[in-house]
């Protein structure tokens, strides 16, 4: 469904920004407008990744569109049927604890819950270090939650961190397509 606008909402797992962002540029080069999302922290917080404005601007050039951060801004998008799909990429284990739980708090939940209330596709690229401890049963209901997909995902560093599990970035255009179709794409676990 080319043409179609993608919220591409970021949390603050800064060190998948290059992987999300790469993957930014090729929705946009795919035809989609890309309408950015990012939470307070995701905006402003400057990290050993990168400085918080530079990748402001970037994400701006690219999609041509202004980032979205503050609540009162991700509110309309529901009511005015911004968006057909919203992509949370990178999505923290923070942010899925608050969607799995109702809670509305940052622009990237608020901007979730208001495209769910119009029952349209939400879809996840988590980047967690605890997805196979804490964050395990908040994977699990989401992937009962009707209208949630998922990026693959699998560990990321089975040695030194057995329990983080980020997505496969790389997939984010397939599992695009496929839940603007509401379908999750498979294997959901790499």
């Amino acid at each position: 469904m080319k043409n179609a606008t993608i919220g591409f909402a970021m949390c603050g797992s800064y060190c998948t920004f290059s992987k999300a962002i790469e993957q930014m540029k090729k929705l946009v080069d795919l035809g989609y407008n890309v309408l950015p999302i990012m939470s307070g922290n995701a905006y402003s917080t400057d990290t050993r990744f990168g400085e918080s404005k530079e990748f402001v601007r970037l994400i701006e050039s690219i999609t041509d569109n202004k980032v979205i951060h503050t609540i009162k801004d991700a509110e309309p998008i529901g009511p005015k049927k911004m968006c057909d799909l919203i992509l949370i990429a990178p999505c923290t284990g923070n942010t899925l604890a608050k969607l799995a739980g109702g809670i509305t708090d940052t622009s990237v939940t608020m901007a979730a819950k208001s495209h769910l209330r119009i029952l349209r596709p939400v879809l996840i690229a988590l980047a967690t270090n605890d997805a196979l401890g804490a964050s395990a049963q908040n994977i699990g209901t989401m992937l009962n939650r009707r209208n949630i997909y998922f990026v693959p995902l699998g560990q990321d560093d089975s040695a030194a961190k057995p329990s983080s599990m980020v997505a496969d970035f790389t997939q984010i255009p397939a599992a695009v397509e496929m839940a603007l179709e509401h379908k999750q794409i498979q294997p959901v676990f790499l």
